[in-house]
């Protein structure tokens, strides 16, 4: 799932060229943060920024497209490998452009603010509801489930649940931040009680003698270039979160040295309990009925647990609970670096001034969300929401190749071999030009949605005789949010 580090709005600049200065850093305040993460504590928060709710949502469709457990199993391996490889050219990216924004600022600096603006674009309008979207049906397919354990979920029960509970949270995110916390809090556990139950549920299954589900492997394996690059979108959803490593550096111990060792023990590790938890699926259910359950993990505690299957619904609606709630947090807060460096409207920006949260930024997100899951297709949603995050992340990556040939003077603390960036892309290439044959239409939306962004940029941002009625529209716009939610800039000393 596309997911938003909160560490993205912790500064306002990321757009100030770095031309004027090498390796320039925003203005930091007297106080900073202590160094007090060892390589443990890196790895440990690595594993659990990545291993979420997608893998409770990834299985059935990696198995649809790959045609075989075997081929699944090594997509999955092969999807964290390319994750590692993404997470040490970001790691690169990262140390050398100090910035707050992650992709918007590495965008930003190595191709100036037009594709940096339609980062943002994307993110508000794609990247960020679409996974929260994603989350929000996995949840009401785990609480329905079980009702109906026969037969699918009514779409239209599932549709109305996931509704009720983005609601829901976002309401609890206007309200009080101490409640989202205590909300995070909570659930942070439910994760890996679900995938503690589900592996050792399923040694106790083959230890019993139940090997069947596991011969014959390969068998009806696709050859599909366009399968094989969906198998791989629904596997490079589940490691999602990779992208934000670097933002533990400024709390590492000796961050260049153990930011890389962070990635190269992590990644392993959630490759690791992401193989182990489809090998459990695996040997417990067949492939049919893998691919016909939109709740895998529900199916698979319905045929193993017996009486207490109702534990594994109630462990994955907790955890997909708790990351919708984490999503919805941090990603209103993304849209204040785009806010306030003028490539979003002003009311995106604005805070309620009795409850300090960003009310407007949470309504609009909760809206586009509650739009998309009229749509109620996971596999559909997640294709475009890939596909158009593949397409940034290409564009990230190549400026670090751009910057290495165009700035060779900038200071590289963490210097990847170039090896890596170049085979990184070429599979990004192929993924995305691959998935074209099978999901056109997913694909071709979320490049219109993007081209759309450019109109938008050259009449609000860079037209600057822009007629009197559309300034005094977008100023009664922001004038009219300022006063519906008793907002003020975020910026605002009044706070």
């Amino acid at each position: 799932m596309a997911k938003v580090s909160a560490s993205e709005s912790l500064t306002p600049k990321v757009m100030d060229s770095g031309e004027g200065g090498e390796n320039a850093e925003e203005p930091r305040e007297g106080v900073q943060l202590k160094k007090e993460l060892s390589l443990v504590n890196g790895v440990a928060i690595i594993v659990g920024v990545i291993v979420g709710s997608g893998i409770f949502v990834s299985p059935s469709l990696a198995l649809k497209f790959a045609g075989s457990k075997g081929m699944a199993l090594i997509i999955w391996v092969l999807s964290g490998f390319l994750s590692m490889i993404g997470a040490l050219c970001y790691a690169e990216l990262g140390t050398m452009i100090p910035k707050s924004g992650g992709d918007y600022a590495y965008i930003g600096e190595a191709f100036g603010p037009l594709p940096a603006f339609l980062y943002l674009w994307v993110a508000l309008l794609i990247l960020v509801p679409t996974g929260n979207a994603i989350t929000a049906l996995t949840f009401a397919q785990n609480i329905l489930k079980p009702l109906s354990p026969a037969c699918e979920p009514p779409s239209d029960a599932v549709t109305l649940i996931a509704a009720a509970i983005t609601c829901f949270l976002t309401a609890i995110n206007c309200y009080n931040v101490k409640w989202v916390t205590r909300v995070q809090d909570s659930f942070t556990a439910a994760k890996i009680l679900a995938l503690l139950v589900t592996f050792f549920a399923s040694i106790w299954y083959l230890f019993s003698g139940n090997t069947q589900n596991l011969e014959s492997m390969m068998q009806g394996t696709t050859t599909n270039p366009g399968d094989i690059a969906i198998a791989f979108y629904t596997g490079l959803f589940s490691y999602s979160g990779w992208n934000y490593l670097n933002f533990v550096t400024e709390e590492l111990k000796d961050p260049y040295k153990n930011l890389p060792k962070a990635i190269c023990i992590s990644m392993p590790v959630v490759t690791l309990v992401y193989a182990l938890t489809n090998v459990a699926f695996f040997a417990v259910l067949t492939n049919d009925e893998i691919m016909s359950s939109e709740a895998v993990a529900v199916t698979f505690s319905e045929k193993i647990l017996g009486l207490v299957s109702w534990i594994m619904p109630l462990f994955v609606a907790l955890c997909t609970f708790g990351s919708l709630n984490g999503a919805i947090y941090a990603s209103s807060r993304l849209f204040f670096v785009g806010a306030r460096n003028g490539h979003l409207p002003l009311a995106i920006s604005l805070i309620d001034i009795r409850r300090l949260t960003p009310v407007p930024s949470l309504i609009f997100m909760c809206l586009v969300t509650l739009v998309l899951l009229m749509f109620n297709n996971v596999e559909s949603l997640m294709v475009y929401v890939t596909a158009v995050e593949a397409i940034f992340i290409f564009c990230s990556v190549s400026g670090l190749l751009w910057m290495r040939y165009s700035r060779p003077k900038l200071q590289r603390p963490i210097r990847v071999n170039l090896v890596l960036p170049i085979v990184f892309l070429i599979i990004c290439i192929f993924l995305v030009v691959c998935s074209c044959f099978t999901h056109f239409l997913e694909v071709g939306i979320g490049v219109a949605i993007i081209a759309l962004g450019v109109p938008v940029y050259w009449v609000f941002i860079m037209w600057q005789s822009k007629p009197t009625w559309l300034l005094t529209a977008c100023n009664s716009f922001n004038l009219f949010c300022s006063k519906m939610f008793l907002c003020l800039p975020e910026d605002s000393k009044e706070l």
